[in-house]
């Protein structure tokens, strides 16, 4: 969105940063990795459906961890099942980002208080870049997830590492109308 509101001169050129080119381009290419394992799943799937269609936002589902950068956490996470969580958030290539979403993956849902079995939250095996709250979380809730992810992309740099940009984000999150106003009115004024 920024990198296209750049400044462009007469020669159909167009002048920006090596970090605006690559955030853009991971951004823009999401292939998530569904760990469906609960209800959250069914709405994680009709997410993926035509109704909601995550291509437009460059997002295309992908079944192996090898070829995802993104890991979506959808249900309850037992302890049996936290390894295969690890092993295969380990497959992931750099830079691979989690979300997490549903209360169960979140927090245990209504079953960690209840039972040995449940992982009080995949936080605990593997870090977690956003939380989607809901029991299970509407499709509208998993796209706006998925925008906070491309704002943390967005807000990541060359040099510059994970903590970083998060703290950044926090500091100063991220509007894409405003930063494209602003990146508008730097071309403009130049």
């Amino acid at each position: 969105m920024g990198l296209l509101d750049a400044k462009l001169s007469g020669e159909n050129v167009l002048v920006t940063s090596v970090d605006n080119v690559l955030n853009w381009a991971r951004l823009s290419s999401l292939w998530p990795m569904g760990f469906g394992l609960a209800c959250c799943a069914i709405e994680m799937m009709a997410t993926n459906a035509s109704n909601y269609d995550l291509e437009r936002f460059g997002i295309f589902p992908r079944s192996s961890p090898r070829q995802s950068d993104l890991m979506i956490v959808a249900g309850t996470v037992t302890m049996k099942m936290a390894e295969r969580v690890i092993r295969l958030y380990e497959q992931m290539p750099e830079p691979r980002y989690v979300l997490s979403m549903g209360s169960c993956s979140n927090c245990g849902g209504p079953y960690w208080n209840h039972g040995y079995h449940v992982l009080k939250g995949v936080d605990r095996v593997i870090p977690v870049d956003v939380y989607v709250p809901g029991c299970p979380p509407r499709p509208e809730a998993l796209i706006g997830g998925l925008m906070k992810i491309q704002e943390l992309i967005r807000m990541e740099g060359i040099g510059l590492s994970r903590e970083e940009a998060l703290r950044k984000l926090e500091e100063a999150p991220v509007d894409p109308g405003i930063y494209i106003e602003r990146e508008h009115r730097k071309a403009t004024a130049s």
